[in-house]
């Protein structure tokens, strides 16, 4: 094998772990070659179910994704787990916000548990969160859930993301139900009320199920359970329902609808993020040092400047040099 990713990718194909978790450090620090390690393995995606679970702090989103990858290992499926953190970067003591909710899936060969940094990401997803269920994909897991932190208009990117996405909640999120308005119930597969032995919980479904009916039929309605997923209470509905909503989405054609639509969105998420990264690397190494001086001078408008790029042919193929190549004009 020529390069040296190749052989971290050979390792992981053949179930090494370590060679998994390297691999998902060179797609979190956005190294280079992630782009090739990605499409080399492109063949071997698409045998996972990825399942979105989010929802507000404090909703018990960890011990309902604990309960759950305990019923997926009982039948024999091999999962993994990426839990996008909203604040640092991953570190040994952070998985799930608390290592100590997981603690009975940590050791569990069947199971691998990755946490990400968001690092800014508005949809409460970090960038690499894709890449990283893409390895997991490759790698032969059968199941990915995805835990997001957060919930509200921005949360949208987990949908492009999941084939199912659970909402989770709380008894006493009253008034996050009547901020959520349309675009964050037209997200939701599947509302979970979780702590369902605290007062309220019947309301809250109540209101949940009221709005659901406003809302234009999507071909199936969406359920709303209730859990207390410190007690397993629930979760083997919620398993049921989310087998419900996967067998709708082949059923209907949606799932290959979403497939496309994730497809295109993420082809066009790559482009950008391409782009961008050539366009920081051009200006780093002063390719485009003249024009931007013309800018900062007012002799050149920043508009006017962007479509001198666009026009002249050396800088365009300054913009699109490679990252960190040096090439250019100045």
């Amino acid at each position: 094998m020529g390069k040296p990713f190749e052989a971290l990718v050979a390792r992981m194909l053949g179930g090494d772990r370590g060679a998994l978790a390297k691999l998902i450090t060179l797609v979190e620090n956005r190294a280079p070659e992630r782009t090739e390690v990605l499409s080399r393995l492109h063949d071997r995606f698409g045998h996972a179910y990825t399942i979105g679970i989010t929802g507000p702090p404090g909703a018990g989103k960890s011990t309902v994704v604990d309960r759950l990858v305990g019923r997926f290992r009982a039948a024999g499926q091999q999962v993994g787990i990426v839990a996008v953190d909203p604040s640092s970067p991953f570190s040994g003591g952070a998985v799930l916000g608390d290592r100590i909710r997981m603690q009975s899936h940590f050791l569990d060969d069947g199971v691998f548990i990755r946490s990400l940094s968001s690092r800014g990401s508005v949809g409460g997803l970090a960038r690499a969160a894709r890449d990283v269920v893409r390895l997991l994909d490759a790698a032969g897991k059968d199941v990915i859930v995805v835990e997001t932190v957060g919930v509200g208009q921005t949360e949208f990117d987990i949908v492009r993301l999941a084939s199912t996405v659970v909402v989770v909640l709380v008894p006493e999120a009253g008034d996050t139900v009547q901020a959520m308005k349309a675009g964050l119930l037209e997200i939701a597969d599947i509302f979970v009320v979780n702590k369902a032995d605290r007062e309220g919980a019947l309301r809250i479904k109540s209101e949940l199920e009221t709005m659901i009916q406003l809302r234009p039929a999507a071909g199936r309605r969406t359920p709303v359970l209730l859990t207390v997923a410190t007690e397993g209470q629930g979760i083997d509905g919620l398993l049921d329902a989310i087998a419900e909503h996967r067998h709708f989405l082949t059923r209907s054609g949606a799932g290959a609808a979403r497939v496309a639509a994730g497809r295109r969105e993420e082809f066009l998420a790559i482009l950008r993020d391409e782009v961008s990264a050539r366009v920081e690397s051009g200006v780093r190494h002063g390719r485009f040092h003249n024009l931007l001086e013309q800018v900062e001078h007012g002799d050149v408008d920043p508009y006017g400047a962007v479509v001198k790029v666009l026009a002249d042919e050396e800088l365009r193929r300054a913009l699109m040099a490679p990252p960190d190549s040096g090439a250019g004009v100045r």
